[in-house]
């Protein structure tokens, strides 16, 4: 795995470990009692109660699904669901009690710099390279996967058995086979002095063997480093999340976190504004060797058996974020000062792989509240390639919610007056958005009771900058930095110079595109090809909304139905209000927006050029061509004066009707409205989509005003042999049929694009 060992097979060690000793609280048992039925029955006669209204529940939903009582089923279910709600815990922040280490070794220990690793089998050479890091204490946790005799000089080790002992509420929450038992190991370090944490693995060495070296282990003091820092600019509010790697030379690679559909975004800072130090609480260290990446990168980078070997600029200077914008974080690289040990929660009920970087968003999003922010630092250790397995589903969390949680975060505002207090709320509202679960939800709780168990201060808050009015950046405020362009790996090969045209292009692409949004309607299964079709033109658009038949939440796939898909535009309109235009595309055509570059953006796009796809028929050539006519009808005579003269201008005769598949086509923003108020006019008239999309573009504009771009796409009605090789032509903007239903049907498609766009052949 990449990130530590985050999942592997049940221990048979845990049909033991429900025996633990648990950690114990004041008031929380009662001394054993022996009881006659009577008195049973008085003392829980609430559960009694409890279990018949169960029962009576479940009949009484048999019931109404029988006799087909509808209005009472919904109102029943309603009740029910209500019951189901997500409950916002109750914590007395004013009577936590204490929680001191009575019983271990280390009782009277303290020191304040900590490296805190999860470890599930003996002590690596890494490791034992920590380990002898001076001024810092190693403290490993164990879980249901290291070894019992697991021990190492230098370092203190907690066992499954010794976290059980310590009385943290946490442990309750807690895996037993999982890195994020962490969590025990930082409570215990604050428990016994902590001040600074580096959050590590034990496959990373630090470089020089000296952490001092590269992060600001010190902040204040005569030993702190008086200086600005660089930090990205604040130019653009709906800029939420950036790709460091690319400050840092390696503009191809990826940190594990970044939404997907920001990895086109590969073009340097156009320019930097500077901070000053000394809030720079959470500070993220890039990784040499193999840095932090998803499973998509490994995969689509992969020759064979070789280890990655990437390197970074050591020389680039460290950059800090602004608030509104954040930054993937993760658990094996990170310095944590004090002011933000609130911030070290390793969620519970979220994919493992995910886990850290969530933590790393709901983290920076509350560090604002403190006016701290996260610096990203050059390379810092060096981790090691051990060519393992990498599972794509343990990242699920990551693909389908980070983009929108991002966005989420931003938008967040609560009115508390303390910082756990907003801690707790934000957390609540993450599980009523379904970003975790109540679990987590309780987990915080617990989390924030036993860090003011330890002995924990919780900080200070200051006002949010977020809601003042942006400073305007002057040209003396603008700091510039270009960052270097280091050989990378694509499929196992050195990049040369010929990846910079490549770059060039993406970038150009990029620009042209990257304000429009694409939208796909997908007529294969989603689960085989949603997040194929992010990859592939994520990298170009703003965003991609994908619409099917039915709607999966998992992988954010709206429902949509083909036949009226015209209905469901004017929403996703309203949701990117500041896109400049909206691409409608249907799975079963390949657009290539390579030979888009030429088109204007200002104007309507539609192959009404093509003739298999924009026919005039007769509304007498069939009972349902006169139904749609009948409609037609209808709605061009409610329509005002300016759309009205454009369709009889096109349309000469009522008898007449205008059919276009309607595969692909382009709306511009100054058209959106116009587009709206059509739609609204249909109303609930049962045109078909392939009826309703011509009627809306002959009646928005004359068609010799269309821009010409999809007039020479390559387009069958029928094929023999769909996905024919002899149909497929770079030279043109859009193939009309192609079919994609698979992941192998996918890695085709790309191959055989890669002749327009050579950089997709690193992601097969």
């Amino acid at each position: 795995m990449l990130v530590q060992d985050r999942v592997g097979p049940k221990s048979p060690k845990q049909t033991q470990i429900r025996s633990l000793p648990t950690h114990h609280h004041p008031g929380r048992l009662t001394e054993p009692k022996n009881l006659d039925f009577s008195t049973w029955v008085s003392e829980n006669l609430y559960k009694v109660v409890t279990v018949l209204v169960l029962i009576g529940t479940v009949a009484a939903l048999f019931f109404l699904r029988n006799v087909g009582d509808t209005a009472a089923l919904l109102c029943f279910e309603n009740q029910v669901e209500a019951l189901e709600k997500i409950e916002f815990p109750k914590v007395n922040w004013n009577s936590i009690t204490p929680i001191t280490d009575k019983g271990s070794p280390y009782a009277n220990f303290r020191t304040e710099r900590w490296i805190i690793v999860s470890v599930s089998d003996y002590a690596s050479d890494s490791l034992r390279k920590l380990v002898k890091i001076k001024g810092w204490q190693v403290l490993a946790i164990g879980n249901s996967k290291t070894p019992s005799d697991w021990s190492l000089k230098g370092a203190i080790f907690l066992s499954l058995e010794e976290q059980a002992k310590l009385g943290f509420r946490v442990v309750d929450f807690l895996p037993y086979d999982s890195y994020v038992r962490k969590t025990v190991g930082y409570l215990f370090a604050i428990q016994h002095g902590a001040k600074k944490i580096f959050d590590a693995d034990d496959r990373g060495e630090v470089i020089d063997g000296d952490l001092g070296k590269h992060f600001d282990v010190e902040l204040v003091g005569e030993n702190a480093r008086q200086e600005t820092i660089m930090q990205y600019s604040h130019e653009n509010p709906n800029r939420t999340v950036v790709n460091p790697y690319i400050h840092f030379g390696q503009r191809s690679v990826w940190p594990r976190g970044l939404p997907l559909e920001n990895v086109g975004e590969i073009e340097h800072e156009e320019f930097y504004t500077e901070i000053f130090g000394g809030k720079q609480f959470i500070q993220q260290g890039i990784s040499n060797g193999l840095p932090d990446v998803d499973s998509v990168f490994y995969f689509t980078r992969k020759s064979g058996l070789e280890a990655f070997d990437i390197r970074f600029d050591e020389h680039a200077p460290k950059v800090a974020l602004p608030q509104g914008m954040m930054v993937p974080v993760n658990s094996f690289n990170t310095l944590y000062h004090s002011s933000a040990f609130w911030a070290l929660m390793l969620p519970v009920s979220i994919s493992s792989m995910a886990s850290d970087v969530l933590r790393g968003y709901w983290s920076q999003r509350m560090l604002w509240e403190i006016g701290g922010y996260v610096v990203v630092y050059p390379p810092t250790v060096h981790r090691f390639d051990r060519i393992e397995a990498y599972p794509f589903s343990e990242e699920k969390d990551l693909h389908i919610n980070v983009g929108r949680l991002t966005k989420f975060l931003v938008s967040w505002r609560s009115g508390k007056h303390r910082l756990f207090e907003k801690i707790l709320e934000l957390s609540f509202a993450m599980a009523e958005e379904g970003f975790w679960t109540e679990k987590d939800l309780k987990f915080t709780a617990a989390w924030l009771q036993d860090l003011l168990a330890v002995g924990y201060q919780q900080p200070r808050l200051m006002s949010l900058e977020l809601d003042r009015p942006r400073a305007t950046i002057g040209h003396g405020d603008r700091k510039e930095f270009v960052p270097q362009k280091l050989p990378s790996v694509h499929l196992g090969v050195e990049e040369t110079g010929t990846v910079t045209t490549e770059i060039g292009n993406l970038i150009r692409w990029r620009k042209n595109f990257g304000n429009v949004v694409l939208i796909m309607f997908c007529n294969s299964p989603v689960e085989r090809t949603a997040l194929e079709w992010r990859l592939l033109y994520g990298r170009i658009f703003k965003t991609v909304v994908i619409l099917a038949g039915q709607k999966n939440q998992d992988l954010a796939v709206e429902q949509g139905q083909l036949e009226q898909i015209y209905r469901h535009l004017p929403k996703i309109f309203d949701l990117y209000s500041s896109a400049e235009g909206f691409l409608f595309l249907q799975d079963n055509t390949i657009l290539n927006y390579w030979n888009l570059l030429e088109s204007d953006r200002t104007k309507l796009w539609i192959p009404n050029k093509v003739s298999d796809s924009w026919v005039t028929v007769s509304t007498k050539d069939s009972d349902w061509f006169s139904k749609q006519g009948t409609m037609v009808k209808k709605v061009v005579d409610s329509m005002p004066a300016h759309f009205q003269v454009n369709y009889k201008e096109t349309v000469s005769s009522d008898q007449s009707l205008t059919v276009c598949s309607s595969e692909v086509f382009y709306i511009p923003r100054n058209f959106v409205a116009d587009f709206v108020d059509l739609v609204n006019l249909v109303g609930d008239l049962d045109i078909h989509h392939k009826i309703a999309i011509p009627m809306f573009f002959i009646s928005m504009d004359l068609p010799q005003n269309f821009d010409s771009v999809l007039n020479n796409m390559n387009y069958k009605k029928e094929v023999s042999g769909v996905n024919s090789s002899t149909l497929y032509s770079a030279k043109v903007s859009a193939v009309h049929p192609w079919n994609i239903s698979s992941e192998p049907d996918f890695i085709k498609l790309i191959r055989i694009m890669a002749e327009g766009d050579p950089f997709l052949m690193e992601l097969v």
